[in-house]
């Protein structure tokens, strides 16, 4: 794996962020409470998981995060920092990759625990061989 190029300062920022939005979760069903936030620029935008009665109708941390980035403009993901409340780092699920992949192939992913533990990849990593715009024939520039 290669390891990412994310100032120290910048990496505090976005686990800090993520810590935070970790505490605005709302998992009452699975009780797994998870953080997120991503860096688009110089702004930091973070998303908690917020699960469902219906389960299938939940959202990750990440997606919530990268949403809010879009949402306010963001086109171009440099980083994401998931925090979770587990002995291990818990890295962003295939879905959430996907998601991270179509605004930033080579972004940092930073996974920290509550605990202190961290791990830092990059997304072409954790999803090789993707599928992405570059894929699709007549894609939207």
């Amino acid at each position: 794996m290669t390891e990412p190029a994310l100032a120290p300062s910048d990496e505090a920022r976005l686990v800090a962020a993520a810590t935070a939005a970790r505490g605005r979760a709302y998992a009452p069903y699975s009780r797994f409470a998870v953080g997120a936030a991503v860096l688009a620029g110089r702004q930091i935008y973070t998303g908690a998981n917020v699960e469902n009665a219906s389960y299938g109708l939940s959202i990750c941390a990440e997606r919530a995060a990268v949403f809010a980035a879009v949402g306010a403009g963001a086109r171009t993901i440099e980083a994401v920092a998931v925090v979770t409340d587990t002995p291990l780092p818990t890295p962003p699920c295939g879905a959430c990759r996907q998601v991270l992949n179509e605004f930033g192939p080579q972004v940092t992913v930073i996974s920290a625990t509550v605990g202190g533990a961290v791990t830092r990849t990059n997304l072409s990593d954790l999803l090789p061989a993707s599928f992405g715009p570059e894929s699709l024939p007549d894609r939207v520039q």
